[in-house]
Formats: structure tokens, C-alpha cells, sequence
């Protein structure tokens, strides 16, 4: 099958050759691991960067007419709002592609929004306030100590030690920070001290849920501060240095277990998620399920945590990568 692969990168100018090139050296990125998948399970591959120019990926994917794209955009511009607009601009071109419609994406990234629509449908979600201006009011019914967070970004971005605050100067502080440097509104949530766990999912009208992935804080004694930073997610001395790991949960209980599959269905089809997606929960000492926010488009590079989640279910990588583009045509062919 001719399956287009679309994704953001910084270097301008560069064509299918040059990617594959560095396939072929073995650079790591994300994309690579995609596309080397697709190859070696047989498709007539072709890849495609973007930074700015749109204009040039459409062109590319005239040129190639592929039967499917593989989208892999996680920006635009550097601006992981955007993302969006790759979608949109596909559908809009009548592709196929695999992943979530742009309205699940906006929807998702929206952490207000997506929690009053979870909220609605019976999920327990943090209590939160947002704040679009640096006037501060006191959180309406929400005790602190609060974390603060910009309210369309995902990976952590944005997110710090500094981001939980325990008075009213600690929020100001840090919503002027989100407004200044992010230039979006600012979500301050009740802070939920537990385990941070990650679920995965695969499939549309009947979805397969994945083994739990938990983030662990060895090193990190406090518990408001068990939480998962940029820093924590993406910087290895950091995780090195405090004892920040990601495994498989283990001693969950079966109710907790329960409620969360429970949550994560009812996530996936209330915000029109496809094809896969990530759902993160904090789950309290008092085995109190919360549904932190749904990630439409998480990470699926090889040794990344779907992909191993995927494989304890008996998915090795490139099974998984195929399973989502099965998942993609499937849902067309439905339609």
C-alpha cells in the first residue's frame, strides 16, 4: 500500500531521499520508526516534513497519491495547538489518514473544555479554575495546594516543580508566567497526590485497552512534587538523578482497575478519539480514580511507552504500527 508519512521537523527543503537516508544511518527520531515499520511490513513508503510550508506537503502528497497518510504531526510552526491544522487540511483534501479528526484534537488539547464534557459524563476530573488574564481571584471551591498549567499544550510542556503553588501569590506568580511565556490562558487544577498512571488504547467502534504504564518518583520524597514535569518526562539526567522511571503498574486493584477502563472508554468516545490514543489518570491512597486529560496523539516511537505497552499485549513494533493503520482503513471502510 502507498502510505504517505507526515510529519513536522526543523529542517526546510529536505525530500523523501534525505529522510530515508538517515533511516538507513540509524538517527533517531520518532517518524523514523514509523516509517522504517511501514517499510519493512512491505509498503511503498514516502515521507514528508514540514516546518512552515503547507503548501509544499500538499504538493508532495498530489504528487504521490498515497492510499493512506500515517500523520505524525505533533506542531506546526514549533506550536503543538496547530496540530490540528494538519488534519484539517487532509480532511479537507479527502485523504485518509490515521489518528484523530482536527475537532477531537482541539477538543482534547483544551483541558477546560474536554474535563466539563468528562465531568458531564459521570468521570471524576480534577476541580479547576481558568484564569485568561493576570487578575487573580481566589479559586472558586478548589483548596489549594493547585497545579498550574497552560491550557492547550500536551508533553508536559509548560509544567515544573514551580507549577504547584500553595497561595495565592504562588498563583499569580505562575499564571503570569503561562501568560508570558506560552501566550495562552492558564488552568489551575486541585492537586490529586497519588500514582500517575498512563493507559492506552487501540481501535475505534470496539477498543483495546493496553497495560497500565505508571511513572514512578523514587527519589522524590515529597508527594505534591510527584509529578510528571517536563523534565521528568524528557530530560534522562534529571530522570537519572531523581530516580524517575517508567514501568508496569503492578498492585492495582480491581475496582481501580475497573473504574479506570471504564473512564478511558467513556474519554475516547465522548471526545471522538481514533485509532489510538493515551489517557492519564492519578489513582489516591483512598483508591479514588481521577482523569487527568486524554492525549489524542501520544507518543509511538519505538521503546516509548505505547509501544511497549503495546508489545506486553503481545504487539511487537511493528505489529502495533500496522495495527493502527489497519485501524485507520477499517474506519473508512465503515463509513
Amino acid at each position: 500500500m502507498k502510505i504517505a508519512v507526515v510529519f513536522d521537523t526543523p529542517a526546510r527543503g529536505w525530500e523523501d531521499a534525505d529522510f530515508k537516508q538517515e533511516i538507513a544511518a540509524e538517527v533517531y527520531e520518532p517518524e523514523y520508526d514509523v516509517a522504517d515499520a511501514l517499510m519493512e511490513n512491505g509498503h511503498d513508503v514516502f515521507l514528508i516534513g514540514f516546518h512552515d510550508n503547507l503548501r509544499r506537503m500538499l504538493d508532495r502528497l498530489e504528487e504521490f497519491e498515497p492510499e493512506l497518510v500515517f500523520n505524525c504531526t505533533e506542531s506546526f510552526m514549533g506550536r503543538a495547538r496547530y496540530d490540528y491544522g494538519v488534519a484539517a487540511l487532509l480532511e479537507m483534501k479527502g485523504y485518509r489518514y490515521t489518528g484523530s479528526s482536527p475537532e477531537a484534537l482541539l477538543l482534547a488539547r483544551d483541558k477546560a473544555t474536554s474535563k466539563k464534557i468528562l465531568s458531564y459524563h459521570g468521570v471524576r476530573v480534577p476541580r479547576f479554575q481558568v484564569y485568561d488574564s493576570d487578575r487573580i481571584e481566589p479559586p472558586s471551591g478548589i483548596a489549594f495546594p493547585l497545579i498550574v498549567k497552560p491550557m492547550h499544550e500536551d508533553a508536559s510542556v509548560g509544567i515544573s516543580q514551580a507549577s504547584v503553588v500553595t497561595d495565592l501569590d504562588g498563583l499569580g506568580e505562575r499564571v503570569a508566567f503561562i501568560h508570558r511565556a506560552l501566550n495562552q490562558p492558564a488552568i489551575a487544577e486541585e492537586l490529586i497526590e497519588g500514582r500517575e498512571l498512563y493507559l492506552g488504547m487501540i481501535g475505534n467502534h470496539k477498543v483495546q485497552l493496553l497495560p497500565t504504564i505508571e511513572i514512578t518518583f523514587d527519589r522524590i520524597e515529597e508527594p505534591s512534587l510527584r509529578i510528571a514535569t517536563y523534565s521528568a518526562k524528557w530530560d534522562l539526567d534529571y530522570r537519572q538523578r531523581w530516580g524517575i522511571k517508567n514501568i508496569f503498574a503492578r498492585r492495582l486493584g480491581a475496582e481501580a482497575r475497573k473504574e479506570m477502563e471504564r473512564a478511558a472508554h467513556i474519554a475516547f468516545h465522548a471526545l471522538g478519539l481514533r485509532d489510538y490514543a493515551r489517557i492519564d489518570f492519578r489513582l489516591t491512597r483512598d483508591q479514588k480514580v481521577y482523569l487527568l486529560e486524554a492525549n489524542p496523539n501520544p507518543f509511538i516511537a519505538f521503546g516509548e511507552d505505547m509501544a511497549n505497552a503495546a508489545e506486553r499485549s503481545g504487539l511487537d513494533y511493528y505489529d502495533f504500527i500496522e495495527r493502527i493503520v489497519s485501524e485507520a482503513l477499517k474506519r473508512y471502510e465503515a463509513a
